[in-house]
């Protein structure tokens, strides 16, 4: 419970009631002092987030181990002992994914970047270089970048000028030229038949919306960067992407479900609580990677994280049958053909998802 101090004075702040105890009898609210040391605030917002006492840890072990057992609780009544549904996914959600985006990638994969760098023959680190100086502005700055690195040392004479030469001998690019190539070199190219050209070479407005985009998007970029621009956003955009995807896979259990008995609230209980285990599992899974990977890179550690690696993935697979089977309350045979179905039927739905998530974070490049 909250450790906070109780106000002597015994009128409510919020509805200004005559409070005897520690909450007020007509709004609920905690007669205590509102100014707290910024280790009390953290206390206190910490405490809301977990719902007092040991119901955090207590909602986080019957989550993990005993499936469907919370949504019957909740159901139930029994609401007090553990985090809301909603408040639980939310919070999952937050920090499974900003772990996500801080954690760094595996120490020992980045040794072995360095290494195979250092392996590579002159050819590729001429090339490698070519691609680096290609991104600067203009043919004056690229040939002022490899005679400074000349200078410096970084590269010897027989490198500078096979760089020099590659910049010579290089066209123009054009924006339609080299990946994602639909027959326009820019966007003013595409203005111009939009405008100009015959009326079998006009596009109907969603095609030349979807062609200006990817010329747009494509810009003063390259490939890579494209891909990595398009990699960011959508991971970024997952979460919304689930927010989508969690009615529809309730609407899918509700489908396979006695009517009478069930209500669609009942199946969004179940896959709130549901989703929140995959985040949870999913979050354990990288951080187990990451911290075995700080040992190094050698074939224990490998055979340690194939293992649990492979654990972990097989009962999130697992969940959902024993989940299923006991919140329903169906034979084991009728809740192994119904999850079979509704994998089938959630992987279409999915890909649908993934594709429009691909697309939006592609024409949402900036």
């Amino acid at each position: 419970m909250s450790k906070s101090e109780l106000r002597k004075d015994k009128t409510c702040l919020n509805c200004r009631y005559v409070v005897e105890n520690k909450f007020c009898p007509n709004c609920g609210q905690e007669n205590t002092d509102t100014r707290k040391t910024f280790v009390q605030l953290f206390v206190h917002f910490f405490e809301d987030l977990t719902h007092y006492e040991n119901s955090f840890w207590k909602t986080i072990r019957n989550l993990m181990f005993k499936p469907s057992s919370l949504t019957k609780e909740y159901l139930s009544g029994k609401r007090m002992s553990y985090l809301a549904p909603i408040r639980l996914y939310i919070f999952i959600s937050f920090v499974t994914f900003f772990l996500f985006s801080v954690i760094p990638d595996s120490p020992s994969d980045e040794t072995v970047k360095v290494n195979e760098n250092q392996a590579k023959p002159m050819e590729q680190i001429i090339v490698t270089e070519a691609d680096s100086i290609n991104k600067a502005k203009d043919n004056l700055e690229k040939k002022k970048w490899i005679a400074d690195m000349e200078k410096n040392g970084y590269i010897d004479k027989k490198v500078a000028d096979t760089l020099q030469k590659t910049i010579d001998d290089k066209k123009a690019p054009t924006d339609g030229s080299d990946y994602m190539n639909f027959g326009y070199r820019s966007v003013e190219h595409l203005d111009s038949i939009q405008k100009f050209g015959k009326a079998d070479e006009k596009l109907n407005g969603f095609e030349y919306w979807v062609n200006k985009k990817i010329l747009m998007v494509k810009k003063g970029r390259t490939q890579k960067e494209v891909y990595d621009k398009v990699t960011e956003s959508f991971i970024h955009n997952i979460p919304k992407a689930l927010f989508i995807y969690m009615p529809l896979f309730a609407f899918v259990l509700w489908l396979f479900q006695d009517k009478k008995r069930w209500y669609y609230f009942d199946h969004g209980i179940f896959t709130l609580h549901y989703f929140s285990f995959l985040l949870l599992a999913s979050l354990i899974l990288e951080l187990f990677n990451f911290f075995v990977g700080l040992m190094g890179n050698n074939s224990i550690t490998n055979g340690i994280i194939y293992m649990i690696d492979t654990i972990i993935i097989v009962y999130m697979l697992y969940y959902f049958f024993p989940a299923h089977h006991r919140f329903y309350e169906q034979s084991r045979i009728k809740t192994i053909i119904k999850g079979i179905l509704m994998f089938f039927i959630n992987m279409i739905i999915l890909t649908f998802i993934l594709v429009g998530l691909f697309f939006y974070s592609f024409i949402n490049i900036h």
